[in-house]
């Protein structure tokens, strides 16, 4: 994480210009003709503490494939060496799993950019600092990030015994309904596209949780009734 900090510190500048895109063409109040006038940073230390913060929170998001990575293998020394496999295996998804929310979540900020700033009266500007709009942005991506990690913890704690696709696929009522609760916590925005934009996807890489963690118990019994000498049809 320290050296993708360091990455992103240098590359400061390229990425305040993408994470500002979104406000400067939204077209609300404040912004003229793309150019970003609603913008504004404020105090002696705002631009160092917000180089600061924006090389910090990039660091986390670039490096997420590692420490998904040591968070996977904290776990791997309690499990058997055949368990190892998948988890490790499972583990190179959490990285493109992450950038896939967090890269939804970028696609939408225009949108949810322009409905925020549509809630100011008349023709009121609004002048945001841009240490606020930028934690705003980067928390946007991270939630939306560890939102598309769902179907890896679930795939996981199976592969560690812990649950069973069968337990797995009875909790689907309260599934969705947590995952539409968080969807309508975790996006900004009043209206109900947001959270559909955030809900759906996950809503479907559960189902693709459950397709997974079916065919490993399916694998384990059938390995279980070659050790036990059972024979019988399995499910």
């Amino acid at each position: 994480m320290v050296l993708g900090s360091i990455v992103c510190f240098i590359f400061y500048e390229q990425i305040v210009e993408a994470l500002i895109t979104p406000i400067c063409e939204s077209g609300a109040n404040g912004v003229r003709d793309g150019e970003c006038g609603a913008l504004v940073v404020t105090g002696v230390i705002g631009p160092l503490s917000l180089q600061l913060k924006v090389a910090l929170y990039g660091g986390l998001i670039v490096t997420s494939p590692l420490w998904l990575w040591q968070l996977w293998a904290f776990l791997a020394p309690g499990l058997h060496r055949r368990e190892k496999k998948w988890a490790y295996i499972f583990a190179g998804f959490g990285g493109p799993l992450f950038a896939a929310g967090a890269t939804l979540a970028y696609v939408m900020l225009p949108v949810a950019v322009k409905i925020l700033l549509g809630f100011a009266p008349g023709d009121i500007g609004n002048l945001v600092p841009l240490n606020e709009y930028i934690d705003f942005v980067l928390r946007f991506l991270i939630v939306f990030g560890v939102a598309f990690e769902l179907p890896l913890v679930l795939v996981v704690m199976n592969i560690a015994g812990i649950v069973t696709s069968k337990q797995i696929r009875s909790w689907w009522r309260q599934m969705i309904f947590g995952i539409a609760v968080f969807a309508a916590i975790a996006t900004p925005t009043p209206d109900p596209y947001s959270m559909l934009a955030l809900m759906t996807p996950v809503a479907l890489l559960y189902g693709v949780a459950i397709i997974i963690t079916a065919i490993l118990d399916r694998r384990k019994n059938r390995q279980m009734a070659e050790l036990t000498g059972d024979h019988e049809d399995l499910p």
